[in-house]
């Protein structure tokens, strides 16, 4: 029996951006046995995937230095995978596969093309640039396993009920300042929903975003934090599922929310939508961003400092019309 072993240890929406490409394979490949290896706490998001995946977490800090790599290179040796694919590629995956490739076993990885990506970021003109969904699926085909990647909502629930009040989700972090939308205009974004007697959703992690959206839910009626009530991911994709929209930036909250059917609607500042990183099947008339900046994108990943010091590519998106293109 084949088995494939994928690796991509990181960041959150990289790993999410997977799951569609293994849900595609998982299903028309029956026979095939799939175990990926990533963060513990995404195991929860995987466990959905259909039975022939499988999930191990492990947190690379456990393993340090080349000998911690070849003490994790021995213990996926006994999974008894027949093939590798890296997800992933930077110096720790580099050197896994590499004990794998001298062990003789079929070894593929993901081309990041950075030389593309320069390019795509010195360019006036913005074309679509390869996504990361397509990079995953051609290291994969490498190894010899074809599958058709559809760009359709996946089922991951068996039933989403729907609320006949109007329920909308509010994730309003990321990774970098470069793609979040200043708190003071996303309260005001909140407060006009609220006005409107919506129900909203407020999702974010760790203790300073809850402190933050418990503020918020408590200063404004119809407004519920769920920053750290749902106990793990699963329970929030399952929460983000009965709602009838979910706002978020460029983030890790973006690619969760849409791998339900519910709409996704995303703000960008300092990326962009066609660098490769839009999430799973969304409607691009559900982008919210200024198109009359030529600064933007500044930044494939947003982890760049703005050189005007203003991030005016957020700022100047106003809470109007981000309710407006929400409600329709």
């Amino acid at each position: 029996m084949k088995h494939l072993l994928l690796i991509r240890f990181s960041a959150l929406g990289d790993i999410l951006m997977t799951i569609p490409v293994i849900e595609a394979l998982s299903r028309q490949n029956p026979d095939l046995q799939i175990t990926i290896v990533s963060r513990p706490f995404v195991g929860s998001v995987f466990a959905l995937l259909p039975s022939n995946v499988h999930f191990i977490g492990i947190n690379p800090r456990e393993y340090k230095g080349i000998y911690g790599l070849w003490r994790m290179f021995l213990e996926l040796r006994k999974l008894h995978p027949t093939h590798i694919a890296d997800l992933h590629d930077v110096l720790r995956t580099k050197i896994l596969r590499c004990f794998f490739t001298l062990w003789n076993y079929p070894v593929s990885h993901i081309i990041k093309d950075r030389k593309a990506r320069k390019s795509f970021l010195n360019s006036q003109v913005k074309i679509q640039q390869e996504t990361s969904f397509e990079r995953y699926k051609k290291a994969i085909n490498k190894l010899g396993f074809e599958f058709e990647l559809k760009p359709q909502p996946l089922q991951l629930f068996e039933c989403r009920t729907k609320s006949y009040v109007r329920r909308i989700g509010i994730a309003p972090f990321a990774a970098h300042t470069g793609k979040i939308y200043p708190l003071k205009q996303m309260e005001k974004v909140v407060s006009i929903l609220s006005s409107k007697d919506i129900e909203v959703y407020l999702f974010g992690a760790g203790v300073e975003e809850k402190a933050k959206m418990e503020a918020w839910a408590a200063k404004y009626p119809h407004v519920h934090s769920v920053v750290g009530t749902l106990g793990n991911m699963a329970a929030e994709l399952q929460l983000m599922s009965t709602l009838d929209a979910v706002l978020t930036m460029d983030s890790g909250n973006m690619h969760l929310a849409a791998l339900t059917s519910t709409p996704v609607f995303s703000i960008w500042g300092a990326t962009h939508p066609l660098g490769g990183f839009l999430a799973w099947n969304c409607n691009k008339d559900h982008v919210i961003q200024r198109e009359d900046l030529r600064c933007r994108p500044c930044s494939i990943f947003g982890n760049k400092p703005c050189k005007f010091g203003d991030y005016r590519c957020l700022k100047g998106i106003s809470p109007d019309e981000i309710t407006n293109k929400i409600l329709g």
